[in-house]
């Protein structure tokens, strides 16, 4: 089966994934951080109990967090399942996730629920779709935290209301290379909308990747929010297309330089940082979307793109490796994957 985090969706030559959370909490328990280890296990086994017995639930596994090895927790972490912060609790969680990937649900992170769906490409609506129908789900057999006035309660302020995030992972080196992106992340601030890096919170735009979600969850409506979030991803990813066809336009031959350069480094280099594979992986994305490279899947960029980093790379070693090992094997991977080993 083909994980999310592999396939093209739409408008794929900017939008990379899209992704919809809700944050839930049980009504009769103290928010994760007040719990003492029997409330968090009891959560555990409700919720575990509450999904795997359910119609379908044969399509979802449970994992407790407290016991799996640290390099599967960053794994995860990298193909954005889980969180970091649920990564590195030490309380009583664990995650429940679908067999394709595309659905988790974290349980005892900063809320007791952290429910999450994730698609390729431009796809918030059915992310959001997905993420509903798990909620119902979980809702018929568990009592949420709930008030007429505020909406779902939620451990953090900023998520009460409809306790929902929705969020676009964007590619967007035009925006970079120019500088506007400076423009567009004022103008999103003023919009209500949060720009983070790689792996949301607190994380850097590698690769010229950039997640965009919305900062509102109270006052508005499940259906607004996703209109909203969905409207100004529209806007950038039309903004990072035309800067894109104008800098090749105005010099095609720097911008072929650029791509061949990044991509002959790529496909020969015998050592790599995780930070160069990124800068040089982001060109050639950029190369193969405008058409000047024509013999390279976006499906292969995106599982190179996972393959590279650190968990995932050492997983698929089958062995810890330290930094200079990481990065001999990251450059046998790369080269393997495009043909070039």
């Amino acid at each position: 089966m083909t994980t999310w985090y592999i396939e093209s969706g739409p408008e794929a030559d900017v939008v990379i994934s899209s992704r919809v959370r809700l944050a839930r909490n049980f009504e009769n328990y103290p928010f994760p951080s007040r719990m003492n280890s029997g409330q968090e296990l009891k959560v555990l086994e409700i919720t575990k109990d509450a999904v795997l017995n359910c119609e379908g639930g044969k399509k979802f596994t449970f994992f407790a967090l407290k016991t799996m090895p640290q390099i599967d927790k960053q794994a995860l972490v990298e193909k954005h399942v889980i969180s970091r912060e649920l990564a590195e609790s030490k309380r009583e969680s664990g995650v429940i996730i679908s067999n394709d990937e595309k659905v988790s649900i974290m349980i005892n992170e900063e809320d007791h629920l952290r429910i999450q769906s994730l698609y390729p490409g431009m796809q918030i609506d059915n992310a959001y779709k997905l993420c509903d129908k798990i909620d119902d789900i979980l809702e018929s057999k568990i009592d949420y935290a709930f008030s007429q006035n505020y909406g779902y309660l939620t451990c953090c302020p900023t998520n009460l209301g409809t306790g929902i995030r929705a969020s676009v992972m964007m590619h967007l080196p035009a925006l970079t290379m120019t500088g506007y992106i400076r423009n567009v992340l004022e103008a999103c601030g003023k919009l209500g909308i949060t720009v983070r890096g790689l792996y949301g919170e607190n994380s850097e735009a590698s690769g010229n990747m950039f997640q965009i979600s919305n900062q509102v969850t109270m006052g508005l409506t499940e259906d607004e929010i996703i209109a909203n979030v969905t409207n100004i991803a529209s806007q950038i990813v039309e903004q990072e297309r035309n800067l894109r066809n104008r800098l090749y336009k105005s010099d095609p031959i720097r911008i072929e330089d650029k791509v061949y350069r990044s991509l002959g480094l790529f496909t020969s280099a015998r050592i790599i940082s995780s930070e160069e594979s990124l800068r040089l992986l982001s060109d050639i994305r950029l190369g193969k979307d405008l058409g000047i490279i024509n013999n390279i899947s976006t499906e292969i960029l995106n599982e190179i793109m996972l393959l590279i980093q650190p968990a995932n790379l050492q997983k698929a070693a089958g062995r810890i490796l330290n930094p200079d090992e990481r990065d001999v094997k990251r450059a046998e991977i790369i080269r393997r994957k495009l043909g070039y080993s």
